[in-house]
């Protein structure tokens, strides 16, 4: 018997097929094979079409079953981990109204400082947990003002994970990290905030169910388990986004347990049993999975847009036709600190971890008599790197003290340069496994269908790959503060 996991990701989609006796991924599929596009009509904007979304879930689907390693009708349960904080919204038909506004969408930014400074600085926080900043309720807002033909219209909103759940099942359903994740949530009052609620001119109706994030949110129909050759009827019983769904892949559960992902976006990402709070918002707080109202159970998330998104932009410019492995190579053929040339890797948007500000992505000193390709992808690595330091002070400041990262071996982390740098330049030793999104969404469909007994039970297989010391932390330190400078200079 089998698990099936959907990763509705920024760039694709990816899918895994997770045997439950042995809680191996056994098959995976991704589409479509080029990135996604990001819409930016303005400045600061990027939306995607939630249709295409459903199209490349579907496809992806069709693309694992054709592998045939596997009996799609023995797949009992469904998990979906999703990108973070998009917006989709939806009439009572389940017809959608708009594209949706994505993560890194800078749009609402006017709009939750607004709402922050109304509400007040110390209420939101406390309440809250987060400025309401960039996130799904300012997005909804920003709708609210300059569409009001289409707010009208809206019967519910929803996370780009749950709109999937609702192509599959016909039901809209959330949970309480999904709306601690758009800002909806007051942790001391345990409910939906009045207070954002009212100050947005909001009404109830728009909140789908909420249910267990570990529960059935619906089961497949008919149709479309006609269409994907799966069996009618099962649940998709897990739905989270990506970011603490990262943490679960990697079995992070524990107060104190650290995890980090270095996709389109990078995370630290770290679980705590209190309700912690940065004064500056420039990190933030949202219930983990394991949350309840008894087991306060939260997670601290460090975001920055700008790092496997620089990369991209990178070889999109300076090597079209090379794959991500020969750059890998060629990065390590540049020494420690790519002779001078820095790179500040903040142009997909505005920056929670700066303030909200955005600098735009910088190369630095360029000397054209001296670098080439390899000092421009070992700096953009080591740009990347040094941004997960900064963020991980502001996290050191917050009470948080990693002893040890866990990552999977994916994304940034396949490259032995930036892995090595992320080490070096924070102090930590990382942990790297095997597991991705897709199967962390499988494990967690396990989960909410009583498969496993509880979550530790769905990781008894679960072994780390490879564990990295850092080996010239003296070397980078140096190099980083000369970075540091040049970023506090531009803020």
């Amino acid at each position: 018997m089998y698990l099936l996991g959907i990763d509705v990701g920024t760039s694709s989609i990816k899918v895994a097929v997770v045997e439950i006796d042995t809680q191996q991924c056994i098959a995976t599929a991704q589409y479509p094979d080029q990135e996604t596009e990001i819409k930016a009509v303005k400045n600061g904007w990027a939306e995607q079409s939630p249709a295409e979304w459903w199209n490349n879930v579907q496809q992806a689907i069709l693309k694992l079953n054709a592998a045939k390693g596997f009996d799609p009708k023995e797949i009992k349960a469904i998990g979906i981990a999703y990108q973070m904080h998009g917006l989709v919204v939806v009439d009572q038909s389940q017809n959608v109204l708009r594209d949706s506004i994505i993560w890194c969408d800078s749009r609402a930014v006017a709009l939750g400082e607004g709402a922050f400074k109304a509400i007040g600085h110390e209420k939101s926080l406390s309440h809250l947990l987060n400025s309401p900043g960039n996130f799904t309720a300012s997005k909804l807002a920003w709708v609210k003002e300059n569409e009001p033909e289409i707010y009208q219209q809206i019967d519910k909103i929803m996370l780009p994970g749950d709109f999937i759940a609702m192509k599959l099942t016909g039901n809209i359903t959330t949970s309480i990290p999904a709306l601690s994740e758009g800002i909806f949530w007051d942790f001391k009052n345990d409910e939906i905030s009045s207070d954002l609620m009212q100050y947005y001119g909001f009404d109830e109706k728009l909140i789908p169910e909420v249910k267990p994030l570990f529960s059935s949110h619906g089961t497949l129909t008919n149709e479309i388990a006609g269409l994907l050759g799966l069996t009618a009827g099962i649940p998709v019983s897990y739905k989270s986004g990506d970011q603490p769904n990262n943490a679960l892949s990697l079995n992070v559960f524990k107060p104190g347990e650290v995890a980090a992902t270095a996709g389109t976006s990078g995370v630290i990402y770290g679980v705590s049993d209190e309700l912690t709070y940065d004064q500056q918002s420039r990190v933030n707080t949202f219930a983990h999975v394991t949350y309840t109202k008894e087991k306060k159970h939260t997670g601290v998330l460090l975001c920055i847009n700008g790092t496997g998104s620089m990369y991209r932009w990178a070889k999109h410019n300076f090597a079209p036709n090379a794959t991500y492995p020969a750059l890998n190579k060629l990065s390590a053929t540049s020494p420690i600190g790519s002779k001078g040339l820095k790179v500040l890797p903040f142009g997909n948007g505005a920056e929670r971890m700066l303030n909200n500000k955005f600098t735009g992505g910088q190369l630095i000193g360029i000397d054209l008599n001296l670098h080439q390709q390899a000092d421009i992808f070992r700096a953009v690595q080591e740009g990347i790197a040094f941004s997960f330091r900064y963020g991980l002070d502001i996290l050191r400041e917050n009470g948080m003290q990693p002893k040890v990262i866990r990552a999977g071996r994916a994304n940034l982390f396949l490259s032995d340069v930036f892995a090595q740098t992320f080490v070096d330049v924070t102090g930590i030793p990382v942990e790297l496994y095997e597991n991705d999104g897709s199967v962390g969404a499988a494990l967690g469909a396990g989960i909410g269908a009583g498969i496993f007994k509880n979550a530790e039970d769905a990781f008894t297989q679960h072994r780390a790959i490879k564990t990295l010391s850092p080996q010239n932390s003296e070397e980078y330190e140096s190099i980083y503060q000369e970075w540091k400078e040049i970023l506090i200079k531009l803020l």
